[in-house]
């Protein structure tokens, strides 16, 4: 098949030809609709970017604004967090302080109702007067079903100030004793002790032998171990070198509190210590001399029993009559 021929245009100024597309010959044919182009992918691109949904375009401005602020010397940071979170850091400060409020209302409440129930339970722990026979109100470490000896020992000995060496002596060595037996069991054998002891004086005690101490035919392994054993015959040495040094044991001992007992106002069993600053003192003033078994806390029972110091619950009646002792005494 050969070529279409090739005519000239009409229009004498376009001497462009123009090629037959059908056997008409040289009738004029209607141009044909041209399909749209193709644009390429980065003018379509260019369009995309002002035709954005409002979130893409804030990402695409956020990604783009820190390079064109850097540029400018601006600093982004302060512009974003004033404009985009002021209503939201305002809005979880208010429920933060709000709900730290009622955390600390519900802690405040619960503190104090707790306090309160512990108060009452002391109180009540602290001495139930009307439980006894004699109503009157104790300690809280004694009860109506305690043991009479250890009755006794409350409303009798603990608390009273001691000034007798050998009592002191005594009091000393069964306060120690406290790690192995309970002072209702010293109680009970505080007879044997006295008489295995020599009433407790550090004069012949301390010319005892650790042989003799601890022989079979003096029964002394029943009371108490072999170490309790030998503590309490140094410290009987020991007594003797204070005896010689201050005069007496007592002067020594009362030295420490100014020859005053201490007047403590404790309500509830709870606030008593078991060991002070000046128990510590002593303690460390002992240990320097050759005392053994004397740690603070032994020494502290020492001195609430020998009247150091008056521990006794201001609801027990012994409490008054303590003070009162004391200032007969003075």
């Amino acid at each position: 098949m050969s070529a279409p021929p090739r005519v000239r245009s009409v229009d004498s100024s376009d001497r462009e030809f123009r090629s037959v597309l059908c056997p008409a010959g040289n009738k004029l044919q209607q141009k044909p609709v041209s399909k749209p182009v193709k644009k390429p992918l980065a003018e379509k691109t260019k369009y995309l970017t002002f035709t954005a949904s409002p979130t893409k375009k804030m990402q695409q401005c956020s990604s783009l604004s820190p390079s064109i602020l850097r540029r400018n010397g601006i600093s982004m940071t302060a512009s974003y967090s004033s404009d985009a979170s002021s209503s939201c850091e305002s809005s979880s400060l208010s429920m933060a302080s709000t709900s730290s409020g009622k955390r600390t209302l519900r802690r405040n409440g619960s503190s104090t109702l707790r306090k309160t129930l512990t108060d009452e339970r002391d109180e009540k722990a602290g001495g139930s007067g009307d439980c006894f026979s004699d109503g009157r109100k104790r300690c809280a470490w004694i009860t109506p079903k305690s043991d009479q000896c250890y009755i006794a020992f409350h409303d009798e000995e603990w608390g009273v100030p001691v000034h007798d060496d050998k009592r002191l002596f005594e009091l000393l060595s069964l306060s120690g004793a406290l790690a192995e037996l309970s002072w209702k069991d010293l109680l009970s054998k505080r007879q044997l002790f006295r008489e295995v002891f020599m009433d407790f004086d550090p004069i012949a005690i301390s010319e005892l032998t650790n042989k003799k101490i601890t022989s079979p035919e003096i029964a002394t392994t029943t009371l108490l171990s072999e170490q309790k054993l030998r503590s309490i015959l140094e410290n009987a040495n020991q007594v003797r070198k204070i005896i010689v040094e201050f005069g007496s044991f007592d002067k020594y001992i009362w030295n420490f509190v100014s020859q005053k007992p201490t007047q403590s106002q404790f309500r509830y069993p709870r606030q008593v210590p078991v060991k002070t600053s000046k128990a510590e003192l002593i303690s460390k003033d002992l240990v320097r001399r050759g005392f053994r078994s004397v740690s603070p806390t032994v020494i502290y029972s020492f001195m609430q029993t020998a009247g150091l110091t008056n521990d006794h619950l201001t609801s027990c009646f012994r409490h008054h009559d303590c003070m009162t002792k004391d200032e007969t005494d003075n």
